[in-house]
């Protein structure tokens, strides 16, 4: 679910941004320009927000994400 177009499915690209303890979670249709904000980015008070975070969220993707990051619960 993304907060610009909706549900996006098929192959995509998962982006994850860093800054400070906030991540923002952005998708894109595989090889296409326009990338979209997931529904409930950005997380914010991420406390290890390097590539176990985006190995989950990617895993999350794979699984299907219907609401989005909204209640998305980060490993520690």
């Amino acid at each position: 679910m993304t907060v610009e177009v909706g549900v996006i499915t098929g192959e995509v690209t998962v982006r994850t941004e860093v800054a400070g303890d906030r991540v923002t979670v952005r998708i894109q249709y595989l090889d296409a320009d326009e990338w979209y904000e997931v529904e409930g980015s950005p997380l914010e008070r991420v406390p290890d927000p390097g590539p176990r975070l985006h190995q989950e969220i990617v895993r999350a993707v794979r699984q299907g994400m219907p609401g989005g990051l909204i209640g998305f619960q980060t490993v520690t």
